[in-house]
C-alpha cells in the first residue's frame, strides 16, 4: 500500500480520546499508523480537502472496521463534494455506533445528490428529536437549504424562524443561522430585513466563519479595492514617467542596471555631453515630465552617476 509522507511532529496522540479508545482494538503499531493519518485528515480538511481525502483513504484501507475511520473518510469525501461516497461512509459509521449525530450531514448529502425531498423527509424523522441543540440547528439549516433547492423561498424563511434565531445570546451556531436567514430574506427581495440580519450575523461571528461583513458592506455600497492591483497601477505610472531621450545625435538616460560602477573609484565617470548638443523639445518627451533632478543642465565636466539615472521601480511579486 502506498503511503503518504507524514511530518515527524505528528505522533497520533493528537486525536480525540474517544477515537484513541476505538483504535485500541487494533495492534499497537497499526493503531499508531491509523491515528497519524487521521491527524493529517483533520489538519488538511479545511485548507487542502484533496490532501485530506488522500490520507483518509489510507486510514480506511488500514482500518475500515473502525467507526471513527469511516466517519473521517465520510467528512473528507463530503469536503470534496463526493456526496455519494460520503453518504455511504456516514451510513456505515452510524450502523457501527448506533449514533444519530451524523443525521444532519447525511441529509445534506441527499441535497448534494439532488434529492432535496429526501433531505426534508429526514428533517421530519424521529431521529431529529434525539439530536443535541447544535445538531438540531444544523438540521434546520439543511431543511431550509432543501426548501431553497426547490425554489420555496418563503418556506425556507419560515423554516429558519425559531427560538434559536430570536435568542439574543450568542452560541456557536448563531452566526451561521442568522447569515442563512439574512441570505434567504435577500433572495426573497426583502432587502431591509436582510441588512438587519446580516448586521446581527456580523455581531455574532467572532471567528469569521461567514462572509457576513462583506455582504453587509456590499449592500451599503462599499467597494473594496485590491491593494496589489493599486500598487501595480502606481508602478505603471512611474514607468511611464521615466523619460528616455534617444534620437540621432542625442542622449539616452541609462537605467540602473545599464551603468557599470567601479566600486574602487570615488566617483563613476560618464562621457562628457555638451549641453548645446542636446535639444529636448516638449513633443519629444513621451510618458510624462522629467523629474526635478533630471531638469538640471548636464555638467560640462560630466555628471555623477546617481544624477543621470532615474529610479527603476520593481514590480511586487504576487
Amino acid at each position: 500500500m502506498k503511503r503518504l509522507p507524514i511530518p515527524d511532529d505528528v505522533t497520533g496522540a493528537e486525536i480525540d480520546k474517544d477515537v484513541r479508545q476505538e483504535l485500541l482494538s487494533l495492534p499497537k503499531g497499526l493503531a499508531e499508523d491509523v491515528s497519524r493519518n487521521l491527524v493529517m485528515v483533520a489538519r488538511l480538511i479545511d485548507d487542502d480537502p484533496e490532501g485530506a481525502y488522500a490520507y483518509s483513504r489510507i486510514a480506511l484501507r488500514l482500518a475500515s472496521r473502525v467507526a471513527a475511520v469511516r466517519e473521517a473518510a465520510g467528512f473528507a469525501a463530503y469536503a470534496n463534494q463526493k456526496f455519494s461516497e460520503a453518504l455511504a461512509e456516514f451510513r456505515a459509521a452510524r450502523r457501527m455506533t448506533g449514533s444519530v449525530e451524523l443525521w444532519p450531514v447525511m441529509a445534506d448529502c441527499e441535497r448534494g445528490l439532488g434529492r432535496p425531498e429526501k433531505a426534508l423527509e429526514m428533517a421530519g424523522a424521529p431521529e431529529v428529536q434525539k439530536l443535541d441543540k447544535a445538531s438540531q440547528v444544523e438540521m434546520r439549516l439543511v431543511a431550509a437549504g432543501a426548501r431553497r433547492d426547490m425554489d420555496q423561498l418563503d418556506a425556507a424563511i419560515v423554516t429558519l424562524q425559531s427560538p434559536e434565531l430570536a435568542s439574543n445570546s450568542v452560541q456557536p451556531w448563531s452566526a451561521r443561522l442568522r447569515y442563512a436567514y439574512a441570505d434567504a430574506l435577500l433572495a426573497a427581495g426583502r432587502e431591509g430585513e436582510a441588512r438587519e440580519w446580516f448586521a446581527k450575523a456580523v455581531e455574532s461571528d467572532k471567528d469569521g466563519s461567514t462572509d457576513a461583513s462583506d455582504r453587509l458592506a456590499e449592500m451599503d455600497g462599499v467597494e473594496f479595492v485590491d491593494a496589489f492591483v493599486e500598487d501595480e497601477d502606481d508602478e505603471e505610472g512611474e514607468r511611464a514617467a521615466q523619460v528616455t531621450v534617444s534620437e540621432e545625435g542625442g542622449t539616452e538616460l541609462p537605467a540602473d542596471d545599464e551603468v557599470d560602477v567601479d566600486d574602487d573609484a570615488d566617483d563613476a565617470e560618464i562621457a562628457d555631453v555638451a549641453t548645446d548638443d542636446v535639444e529636448i523639445a516638449d513633443d519629444d518627451i513621451d510618458g510624462g515630465d522629467l523629474q526635478d533632478d533630471e531638469d538640471d543642465d548636464l555638467d560640462d565636466e560630466g555628471a555623477d552617476e546617481d544624477d543621470s539615472k532615474g529610479d527603476a521601480p520593481q514590480r511586487p511579486q504576487s
